[in-house]
């Protein structure tokens, strides 16, 4: 064999052995690849159903629902509400449109003083004063939590549809009105649709809310517990893409209204 052909053998067999190893290496890279995505996907399912502890099926979407959970902020659940239905709100002869009205929200998380707003919707704040007089919203759950937008209670179904059998007009505030945080207004699915749910602005984000919402007044203590409630865990509601159904669940102790 000739000193040329010697080395076209030598030259062919470290080809061979470079390509030998390159292969293996892709091969070692491929599965690390495999591994690592495979973990990755047994982790977030851990992280799924290990932190929220449930699926879809589990989640709460009755009233029954939310007392099967843990109650929010350590807190023990309360007595279960007791379901009402009115044909309308009865007149509160103190609450007039310069009465100055308090209204205690105990939370499990807590209590809101809300200073109500009779001179701006007298109707809306007459109908919320009935009705916590008369127990309505004691027992009753947050049913909504968006973080940095607005947490939503009232409604005795805890499913956003509920109410307590009758509805009121419109007392909408001016254009130029901002949900900031600390406003408490009462939801509702249209014109003149108010009942018994009402919302918490809990950030920057209600801001982009139309001046369509009958307005109760604004939180004067209990800042810490807005904060409490926003860091309440969440899921996506089904059917739905709002990450807003609480994980944890606050309750609505009592109302108590106080007229100075």
């Amino acid at each position: 064999m000739t000193d040329r052909r010697r080395r076209q053998k030598e030259n062919r067999a470290a080809r061979r052995q470079t390509e030998r190893k390159a292969a293996s290496r892709r091969e070692l890279f491929r599965r690390l690849v495999f591994a690592i995505g495979m973990g990755t996907v047994v982790v977030l399912t851990f992280v799924v159903f290990g932190v929220f502890g449930r699926d879809s099926q589990s989640l709460p979407g009755s009233y029954e629902g939310y007392r099967e959970q843990e109650t929010a902020c350590g807190a023990e659940a309360p007595s279960p509400e007791t379901v009402m239905r009115f044909d309308t709100f009865e007149p509160q002869p103190d609450v007039t449109a310069d009465a100055e009205i308090t209204a205690t929200i105990a939370t499990s998380c807590g209590d809101l003083v809300v200073e109500l707003d009779p001179a701006l919707s007298t109707e809306t704040v007459e109908s919320f004063v009935f009705l916590a007089r008369e127990g309505f919203y004691d027992g009753t759950v947050i049913h909504r939590i968006v973080t940095d937008f607005v947490f939503q209670g009232g409604d005795p179904d805890a499913t956003g549809t509920g109410g307590p059998g009758y509805r009121i007009l419109d007392e909408h505030p001016g254009d130029e009105f901002e949900y900031e945080r600390g406003v408490v207004a009462m939801a509702n699915s249209g014109r003149n649709t108010t009942g018994s749910q009402f919302f918490v602005a809990l950030g920057e984000d209600a801001s982009v809310l139309n001046p369509l919402f009958n307005v109760l007044g604004r939180v004067v203590e209990g800042d810490e517990v807005l904060d409490r409630i926003a860091a309440v865990p969440t899921a996506p509601r089904p059917g739905a893409r709002e990450q807003s159904l609480p994980l944890e669940t606050v309750y609505i102790e009592t109302v108590d209204i106080e007229v100075g």
